[in-house]
């Protein structure tokens, strides 16, 4: 039986997550002074900074007495336990013992878990083992031309793949989102689409819906989707809703434990220059709350890996091929391999 915050390692879902790059934290959460707590994969972190702002994650753990890192301090670019003030600096070594300064201080080189660390994009990732993929690109943060807004965090008591694999299906619009994103009363059948498979992971061709409240300024549209998966936990999508105006959202879904996630979205649109924050968050806010119910209710918890567990139609080819994916990298990293191979291929 798990307990809560556990995971079962042995699992093609977990081997999946293990060593790849996962959102944990906004980077203005963690300041100079103050480490964080975070979870992953059911693992207690602590984030700190040092004293050039470089990000550390490491095991929330002092391996003097066992006490939690994130309930002390930082002082002098260097991470203090709240016990008993043992200080450690960026590379895990031990550097003062307050109750005897004048003897040499413990080696620590055994006791002190460090994890992988990098900030990007305002977000702090991390990785408990060494990544086999590097960070995701977002297209647009470095485009003037599109306006950013961070939204979130939502936080579900459910699965962070069964989450992201939500954001990627398009057949549940006019039903979880009726009147926004589809119309109930006359669902609109998905035309086929193709799924894409290289070294950066998985894409669509275009899958075009008809949306009652298409984007932020709650106008009809006839919008076209581009579907992208970069990292197990990081989705993206370019909706197209006119000539030239694009609504992008960069999704990360942090893997708390097995059955909790959060969900970390930055919205990028090169519209609405009249639209509020507040106007464009009121959307995002009501969709994802209406995500959130039902992921929260699907069963069992964890992403089916096997195929063979629950139905599928074509409409689903973006979840199917998702679903093998991660089965592909949890095979890759139990076996202990660290390259992929670089291939693109059409699958239909």
């Amino acid at each position: 039986m798990l307990y809560k915050g556990q995971w079962d390692r042995a699992g093609l879902d977990y081997q999946a997550l293990k060593n790849q790059w996962h959102v944990v934290a906004r980077a203005d959460e963690v300041s100079a002074e103050r480490p964080k707590a975070v979870t992953l994969l059911g693992e207690e972190l602590v984030l700190w900074r040092d004293g050039a702002g470089q990000i550390h994650a490491w095991k929330d753990y002092c391996g003097h007495r066992g006490a939690k890192l994130s309930l002390g301090c930082v002082k002098k670019g260097e991470i203090e336990c709240p016990y008993h003030g043992w200080r450690f600096d960026a590379g895990g070594q031990c550097t003062r013992v307050p109750a005897h300064p004048d003897q040499a201080t413990p080696s620590s080189a055994r006791l002190i878990f460090r994890h992988h660390a990098a900030e990007r994009y305002g977000l702090i990732w991390v990785s408990l083992d060494a990544p086999v993929r590097p960070l995701p690109v977002f297209p647009e943060w470095e485009d003037a031309s599109f306006r950013k807004v961070f939204a979130g965090p939502y936080r579900y008591r459910g699965n962070a793949l069964r989450s992201v694999e939500n954001f990627l299906d398009a057949s549940h619009f006019p039903f979880v989102h009726a009147n926004l994103n589809g119309n109930p009363d006359a669902p609109e059948p998905l035309k086929d689409y193709q799924v894409f498979k290289d070294d950066r992971g998985l894409r669509t061709s275009e899958i075009s819906v008809f949306q009652p409240y298409g984007d932020h300024r709650g106008i009809p549209v006839d919008a076209r989707y581009t579907y992208s998966v970069f990292n197990p936990t990081t989705a993206y999508f370019v909706k197209k809703t006119g000539e030239t105006e694009r609504f992008c959202t960069f999704l990360n879904a942090t893997p708390v434990d097995e059955a909790e996630c959060v969900i970390w979205l930055i919205v990028a649109i090169n519209f609405g220059a009249e639209l509020t924050e507040e106007k464009i968050l009121y959307r995002q806010d009501m969709v994802f709350e209406q995500d959130r119910l039902i992921v929260e209710s699907q069963r069992p918890a964890r992403l089916p890996l096997d195929l063979q567990q629950e139905m599928h139609v074509r409409s689903d080819r973006l979840g199917i091929e998702y679903r093998r994916w991660i089965r592909e990298l949890g095979q890759i990293a139990a076996e202990g391999k660290t390259t992929q191979p670089e291939i693109e291929t059409a699958l239909s």
